[in-house]
């Protein structure tokens, strides 16, 4: 009796241990790859700071679709994300605002210098220091980029990094720029 017991308990732990490796396996195939909201929700009211320590807040974007994205500079990832968030500002300037959210507890004086020696300087930096804007938006890692709708509601997030001005990412956000009048 033991020894079927036995059998079962590991024929069990097994079992579990192919389970949370296949659950690990279809959440790296998720990464990079945009995660719909179903349905949307209204974006939490969040403040940062612009690259120079101003005031700003989710609300500065109101009207306007937005892509908000967390990194860090120590986060090779984000790293390897931020030119393609750069080329998609400059190929949807004034139809999509991408806001930058650095995660850095240093803030300005250490984000600054590395935006100038990473040549990003044409991409719209924000800084939150505390952590405030990844902890209302429930982030779990770095990168995460949160997508809102011109009517302020989260449409969906990519976590992990991705080729923001691919094809495929232009598909995914173009029914947010659609009746923009271009």
């Amino acid at each position: 009796m033991r020894s079927g017991f036995l059998s079962f308990g590991t024929a069990l732990f097994a079992l579990l241990l192919v389970l949370s490796a296949a659950a690990a396996d279809t959440e790296k195939l998720r990464l990079g790859e945009f995660i719909p909201a179903s349905p949307p929700q209204p974006a939490p009211a969040i403040a940062f700071t612009d690259a120079e320590g101003r005031p700003a807040s989710l609300a500065d974007f109101a009207g306007k679709p937005t892509l908000i994205n967390l990194w860090a500079t120590w986060c090779q990832p984000c790293l390897k994300e931020m030119p393609s968030l750069q080329r998609l500002q400059a190929k949807l300037a004034g139809r999509l605002t991408i806001a930058a959210v650095s995660q850095d507890r240093a803030g300005g004086k250490l984000v600054n210098p590395f935006v100038a020696e990473h040549q990003l300087q044409d991409l719209k930096i924000y800084l939150d220091p505390k952590g405030e804007v990844a902890h209302a938006f429930e982030v779990r890692g770095l990168p995460t980029s949160i997508v809102i709708d011109r009517t302020g509601r989260v449409v969906g997030r990519v976590e992990g990094p991705a080729e923001w001005d691919s094809d495929k990412m232009t598909t995914v956000l173009a029914p947010l720029l659609a009746g923009d009048g271009r």
